[in-house]
């Protein structure tokens, strides 16, 4: 598998509250992960950092079965998203310049064809092939719920002045619930995890025309960030692009 995974500050922010990794376990199992932390102070990094190393361990030290079927792997990411949203809130209960602190959620388990896809908050998954790059997951945020309730348009949602408002994030609430998406491999496809300072700036033909680029996985990613800080760079801006080689054409 090649992947890249890519962290920058952006042009405007003092502080990188995003967290990204890829995690690759010795019986082939991977977790690509993104965090976008937010909160007062230092709450957003510590949000984050909390949540990604907090489901590092978890996942190295899992057992194997946790993993053998599906529904075992959405058992699995469902209670380790749960004791990690317990032990942020938790955390911020009890530290005063934390109050409130919480962070955006992308866990993505990889096994051989599958990913399963666990999603909090308004951070994104982009499934891409050579014809389309479609958006899997679908933003906790207030536009969406307009949207769901018939007031404003898809269209109209993406220029929202409250398109930025989150209704759901990982430890601001004694629990959490997640949504999980499946998706499988298919020849030269890949995926993109991104926090919104990259989803936010490019447009999807923007992010598709890069990533099918004939250039080594790493260059696309870099590009990717390059162009979200041309268009402004207002923000964090994290990534991780994966593709299974064994599926390229």
């Amino acid at each position: 598998m090649e992947y890249i995974v890519a962290s920058d500050i952006g042009r405007k922010r003092t502080v990188n509250e995003d967290r990204a990794i890829f995690i690759e376990r010795e019986d082939a199992y991977k977790l690509a992960i993104v965090a976008d932390g937010m909160g007062g102070h230092n709450a957003g990094d510590i949000a984050s950092a909390m949540a990604v190393s907090g489901f590092e361990q978890l996942f190295l030290q899992a057992d194997a079965e946790s993993f053998q079927s599906t529904e075992l792997k959405k058992e699995w990411l469902l209670a380790s998203v749960q004791e990690l949203n317990e032990s942020i809130y938790q955390y911020s209960l009890s530290h005063e310049n934390c109050h409130g602190m919480g962070t955006t959620l992308i866990a993505v388990l990889i096994d051989a064809d599958e990913c399963i896809i666990c999603h909090i908050g308004d951070s994104r998954v982009y499934f891409s092939t050579k014809t389309n790059l479609q958006l899997i997951t679908r933003d906790h945020s207030y536009v969406n719920v307009l949207v769901d309730n018939g007031e404003i348009s898809e269209e109209e949602a993406e220029s929202h002045p409250k398109k930025n408002y989150i209704i759901k994030s990982l430890g601001t609430e004694a629990t959490i619930a997640p949504d999980f998406y499946t998706v499988q491999f298919v020849a030269d496809s890949y995926f993109l995890v991104c926090s919104d300072g990259l989803s936010n700036k490019l447009t999807k033909q923007e992010m598709q025309a890069i990533i099918h680029l004939p250039l080594p996985i790493q260059e696309k990613g870099e590009q990717l960030i390059q162009l979200a800080n041309e268009h402004g760079g207002e923000d964090n801006i994290s990534l991780i692009l994966f593709a299974d080689n064994m599926k390229e054409v």
